[in-house]
């Protein structure tokens, strides 16, 4: 179900491609909300609104903000062209995408060499890991071209994150692909595969996976979205390249399942993956904290599945501080969750040793 009412927009709070922060009043009250301009074309102060406002209602983590589905103002919305495979299918904000497997240059190389010939693939554990990847990479490969392959398992469009946006602006990502419902990269992919062959194709030598902003889970064992990070190893492997796995550590975890090793990674990598990964940890982890990460493996019989490297992320993480990067993970801050953000640079270190 979804909960709508009406709202006047007051203020635009910030502009990026392809999405507005607005000021609303619905019900007597201000909000924040999110105007994707793809799909409601671009606002302007007083105009009328239909807002979803179903995750504030809840008090669900979508960061507080209400969301734009329709402008009475712009009543005619054209579309472009070229393409015809549609995302968000059969539902009212269906939209039509010029997908790679529709673009010639790009649809011939990726049938004629279906292949990452080596290319090392990064494969996150949250949204929140990409720009300690990114900057690790860019640290110790300054001509690396990095692609970043949006799944479909958190935000959908690419535009909700700023984290994107600003590793865009700071040269530290050069590409951004969109695969399955995920929408408004650089590039859109019907799928994984298509979208890891098309940063191929395009120039990138190196790529990271993983989703938007706002993982969904459960609770539950499988009832995750993080679990098409093992589906990711078998995807870059039976693809000929080289699966690079960063695990979530946070040891400053309330929730027992997610405490020292998340229960994403474990599972993921001892069930989901089929095939060989190599897990970076950092070597920068206290070695008590090492230790029983170690164990964790071992009890889980990561060892005898994957290969285990460790790397230092610091140098990274400090570049991403004197940049004055916002380093947050699920409401904590690099001083209060050091061990996830050196984790993610490591990963990102050994990726960038592996580039051909």
């Amino acid at each position: 179900m979804i909960r709508l009412r009406k709202g006047r927009v007051l203020d635009v709070i910030e502009k990026r491609e392809g999405i507005e922060e607005v000021l609303v009043e619905s019900e007597g009250n201000l909000h924040k909300a999110i105007n994707y301009v793809p799909l409601s074309g671009e606002v302007r102060i007083g105009d009328e609104v239909i807002l979803n406002t179903t995750a504030v209602f809840l008090n669900l983590g979508s960061g507080g903000y209400h969301f734009i589905i329709h402008n009475f103002r712009n009543s005619h919305l054209d579309i472009e062209k070229k393409g015809h495979i549609m995302k968000l299918r059969y539902t009212p904000f269906q939209i039509k995408c010029f997908s790679v497997e529709e673009k010639e240059d790009i649809r011939k190389i990726i049938e004629n060499t279906p292949s990452l010939d080596g290319m090392p693939v990064v494969i996150i554990p949250l949204h929140s890991a990409l720009a300690p990847v990114c900057a690790a990479i860019k640290c110790y490969q300054r001509n690396a071209k990095i692609a970043f392959i949006m799944t479909d398992g958190g935000a959908l469009p690419i535009f909700f994150s700023k984290t994107v946006f600003l590793l865009k602006k700071l040269n530290l990502l050069d590409l951004t692909v969109t695969v399955g419902h995920a929408f408004g990269g650089d590039l859109e992919a019907v799928n994984l595969y298509t979208g890891l062959l098309a940063a191929k194709a395009s120039g990138c030598n190196i790529a990271i996976v993983g989703t938007g902003p706002g993982i969904v889970g459960t609770g539950t064992k499988y009832g995750n979205t993080g679990i098409i990070l093992g589906e990711a190893v078998n995807a870059v492997n039976i693809l000929k390249g080289k699966a690079i796995f960063i695990p979530r550590i946070t040891i400053f975890e309330n929730r027992a399942r997610h405490f020292l090793v998340s229960h994403h990674t474990l599972t993921a990598l001892s069930e989901i993956a089929l095939t060989k990964a190599i897990v970076v940890l950092s070597e920068e982890i206290d070695s008590v904290i090492k230790d029983l990460v170690m164990r964790k493996f071992l009890e889980y019989k990561l060892t005898d599945k994957h290969d285990i490297v460790f790397r230092k992320g610091k140098r990274a993480i400090d570049f991403l501080i004197e940049c004055n990067f916002p380093l947050y993970s699920m409401g904590k801050n690099y001083e209060k969750e050091p061990y996830y953000f050196l984790t993610a640079a490591s990963g990102g270190a050994f990726a960038a040793e592996n580039i051909i």
